[in-house]
């Protein structure tokens, strides 16, 4: 089959079956189906492959974009994707670890799993330290437009998988799914994490849900969704002990490293102070979200906030359009709880947009709509999202004077 056929054929499966829940996330005929190991994704590997494929095209060329306007403002592509921002914090923990004693501005504020990853690559092989963590990033990327088009698949059509993961590779901050950011990484193991709860694999599920809890803190999004679906299916009696293997391993990765942390410094609220009193960032609800809403909205401001702002209004649009279309509730609280923290964090008002990355939900409906129109117009829609997305790429990081 080629790319073009590839691309044309559409599951036929009826919208009941879309949108029915999980533990009832989908009908016991079909979840049967999809729990076969390995079975659908077995099936699937060439339109996989083509997800990937399409995916990583967005992405060389958002990155060929920034080379040749990097070139233009004297600066390497290898110092913008590994050296800028986070990038440099996350370089000097594979370097050297993580700091002793208890500055304010300590680098214990970044999750482990990522730089450890890339400091094992590094041991193993000839890369840099920030080759490494370029390396670990891209690797993520692939395996999370795998995952992408997993989910896409399930729950729609092969088409929609394919759109799922080429959206996800060209939202406005998709650069730093490029970049030494730990973004990539935690995308792709909530996806998966996501995937094995609606299919049921309980065991996977909570292993990898303990691998995102150590890669970035708003795993703390996706700790309550396995912990619920897994005592769901423990109460409706569709598992065993892998289910109460899951509500035990889930959350050990994000309170793990958190006691960790407090154990360092010698207090239980460590990493959470060290946040607050040397980032400056903290949770309030929303109040700071507010105020600089307000600003934006009533005084000129750079070109990031305002798309900051317009991909927060979005984002709360898509949300609401995902509870009208029905989505499965796991999928819906993972995006209500990443927004929640979005939205009622205080601090970094730029970076809030980044903060959503991991919400692959929202991008299902754009998904499905794109997927159900003309080839044609799903091709011109998803090139002109890439030359937008590769814009704002160099933008953020050769334009913009604040982290991505």
């Amino acid at each position: 089959m080629g790319a073009a056929q590839m691309w044309r054929r559409a599951d036929s499966r009826c919208g009941a079956e879309r949108n029915s829940e999980l533990s009832g996330l989908i009908r016991p005929a079909d979840l049967e189906r999809v729990t076969r190991p390995g079975s659908r994704l077995r099936a699937s590997g060439r339109p996989a492959a083509f997800a990937v494929g399409a995916y990583l095209l967005a992405r060389i060329t958002g990155v060929v974009v920034l080379w040749f306007w990097g070139a233009a403002d004297h600066k390497s592509l290898s110092h913008l994707l590994g050296h800028e921002w986070d990038s440099a914090l996350y370089v000097r923990i594979i370097e050297h670890g993580y700091d002793h004693g208890y500055p304010l501005l300590s680098n214990m504020a970044f999750f482990p799993l990522f730089p450890m990853s890339a400091r094992a690559l590094m041991l193993a092989s000839p890369l840099s330290a920030a080759g490494a963590a370029i390396a670990i990033a891209w690797l993520s990327g692939l395996v999370a437009a795998w995952g992408l088009y997993a989910v896409g698949n399930l729950l729609y059509d092969q088409r929609t998988g394919i759109v799922l993961a080429v959206l996800w590779g060209v939202l406005p901050h998709a650069l730093t799914e490029s970049m030494a950011y730990s973004e990539s990484l935690f995308t792709a193991l909530a996806v998966w994490t996501l995937y094995c709860v609606l299919t049921e694999h309980w065991l996977p599920a909570g292993a990898l849900c303990l691998l995102a809890g150590l890669s970035r803190p708003n795993a703390v999004a996706l700790v309550p969704v396995v912990c619920l679906a897994a005592l769901l299916a423990v109460v409706r009696r569709r598992a065993g002990w892998q289910a109460w293997a899951a509500l035990l391993l889930a959350p050990l990765g994000w309170l793990g490293y958190l006691g960790w942390v407090g154990l360092r410094v010698h207090r239980l609220d460590g990493w959470f102070h060290i946040q607050k009193a040397g980032w400056g960032s903290s949770f309030d609800g929303g109040g700071y979200t507010l105020r600089e809403l307000r600003t934006v909205l009533t005084r000129p401001v750079p070109l990031d906030l305002y798309l900051v702002t317009l991909v927060l209004a979005l984002a709360v649009v898509l949300f609401v359009l995902s509870v009208l279309d029905r989505q499965p509730w796991p999928l819906l609280l993972f995006s209500a709880l990443l927004l929640v923290l979005a939205l009622g964090g205080s601090g970094y008002y730029n970076a809030k947009a980044r903060f959503l990355v991991a919400a692959f939900p929202l991008l299902l409906k754009p998904a499905v709509s794109l997927a159900r129109a003309r080839t044609g117009t799903a091709v011109v829609v998803l090139g002109f999202l890439t030359v937008l997305s590769a814009y704002f790429g160099g933008y953020v990081l050769l334009v913009w004077t604040h982290s991505p």
